[in-house]
């Protein structure tokens, strides 16, 4: 039996323009949670025989009279559909189509969701061969490569592998790790995340890496460190994080730009320059990618700054990340009307912003300061 409008839920009504359409143009934000979500509902899609097309960047799209517009993650009110990635698997559920159990994990696992009251979701991964078990999120079965690239965690061996395999040799770990063992490595990250200069708030962070749900069967050794791929390579290489949600074999290309992020971004975060305002803490860097900075942000947030908010600036480039929705697309886009020819995008929670490279970062500061008072 069919609901009434009264009784449709958005997911249905969503689901409906979806279904419906004459072609779907998918614009995504450039993050883990956002490019997942894209990529099981572009499967459902593709399912229904439904034509699509999913970009992730901040550019609008062109698009026809009969176009279904939709942009995921992303604030943008000419868009016809404005989807929350945390929704993509109610979505694909109202179109008759069962999510790919892995990929709309990693999304939730980006999204920061605990995906334990979704028992369908939980049964279909188990039956897929994921398992939960000790240790700690990674992509890789090379535990050293795999810590010392996360973007899950800021720790001193981050972005070095030679310190990051020293630290593992002190463990004495056998060559096929047994539960003890993957606990034992699951401390000593623990521990090396929320020691030193770590913020109280590192405590809480650090749990994104540990409590691993394996995927002995899938390209990527976790759920997790698949989130961590999708989340950087998308950063990185837009089109390559698309592929790699849709399903295709992307695995080598993405591990290289997941390990290039790492390396940047980590580096970046501790050269940065730090300032400390009320209830905004700020980096300049040298960075010019938008997706970069997100990324310094965020690591920021969860494991340097004392304040809730974070503002990342770089060479014509800046992000803004705070710990809870705070309505940050709309301080970008009011801070780049301060700035002259500049432009902003993002969600409450995330938002970019570009700008003309002369600007100093101190000019970019005081202009979202200013707009936060």
């Amino acid at each position: 039996m069919s609901m009434s409008p009264a009784e449709q839920t958005p997911a249905a009504e969503d689901a409906a323009m979806l279904r419906e359409a004459t072609f779907v143009r998918l614009r995504v934000h450039t993050s883990g949670a956002a490019v997942a979500a894209a990529g099981v509902i572009g499967r459902a899609l593709e399912t229904l025989d439904v034509p699509f097309r999913i970009r992730a960047t901040e550019a609008p799209d062109t698009v026809a009279n009969d176009d279904v517009a939709a942009v995921v993650g992303l604030s943008d009110a000419d868009a016809d559909l404005e989807l929350d990635p945390r929704d993509g698997v109610a979505i694909v559920r109202e179109l008759g189509v069962d999510p790919d159990p892995v990929v709309a994990l990693a999304g939730l696992h980006a999204a920061g969701v605990s995906p334990e009251d979704d028992t369908a979701l939980v049964d279909a991964a188990t039956d897929a061969g994921v398992e939960s078990r000790p240790g700690v999120a990674v992509p890789t079965a090379d535990l050293a490569d795999g810590l010392a690239h996360s973007t899950l965690v800021h720790a001193p061996f981050s972005a070095d592998k030679e310190r990051t395999q020293a630290a593992l040799a002190e463990l004495s770990l056998p060559a096929e790790l047994d539960v003890d063992a993957h606990r034992r490595v699951a401390s000593l990250v623990a521990l090396e995340a929320t020691g030193g200069e770590a913020t109280p708030r590192s405590t809480t962070a650090v749990e994104r890496v540990l409590h691993p749900e394996a995927t002995p069967n899938g390209l990527f050794a976790t759920v997790g460190g698949l989130a961590d791929v999708l989340d950087a390579t998308v950063r990185e290489v837009p089109g390559l994080a698309v592929a790699l949600a849709l399903g295709h074999d992307a695995r080598d290309a993405a591990l290289d730009a997941w390990r290039d992020h790492a390396n940047a971004t980590h580096a970046a975060l501790r050269e940065a320059t730090t300032g400390r305002y009320e209830s905004l803490y700020a980096l300049s860097c040298d960075l010019s990618s938008p997706g970069r900075l997100a990324t310094v942000a965020r690591l920021a947030r969860d494991f340097r700054s004392p304040e809730p908010t974070v503002l990342a600036v770089g060479t014509g480039a800046a992000a803004l990340v705070s710990t809870g929705p705070a309505g940050l697309d709309d301080d970008l886009a009011a801070a780049a009307t301060e700035l002259g020819d500049a432009s902003a995008t993002g969600s409450p929670e995330e938002a970019t912003m570009r700008f003309d490279p002369s600007v100093e970062p101190k000019t970019v500061v005081e202009a979202v300061r200013e707009v936060r008072r």
